[in-house]
């Protein structure tokens, strides 16, 4: 247990923080499953929308470090071709 006024202020920062990040990558998953589910459909202009709301998604993520900038590109040029094409 934290035993010092500025421990016991980092626990309640990361408890905090946690469950923001959480939040965020639950978006991420549910955007990735939109995504998906867009280009098994095959409609071009909902895929395109649905791809650059989730790159957008990726960007926030990576700057704000819920995820790796790396990780982020890396799935941001997965489906590229799908909002450049």
């Amino acid at each position: 247990m934290a035993n010092t006024k500025s421990a016991i202020k980092n626990v309640r920062k990361n408890i905090t923080n946690h469950a923001r990040n959480r939040a965020r990558k639950s978006r991420l998953k549910t955007i990735s499953k939109k995504v998906s589910a867009a280009i098994a459909q095959g409609d071009a202009d909902t895929t395109k929308a649905v791809v650059q709301e989730y790159m957008s998604a990726l960007d926030t993520a990576a700057k704000l470090g819920v995820i790796h900038a790396n990780a982020a590109s890396r799935l941001k040029s997965i489906y590229s071709n799908y909002v450049f094409a």
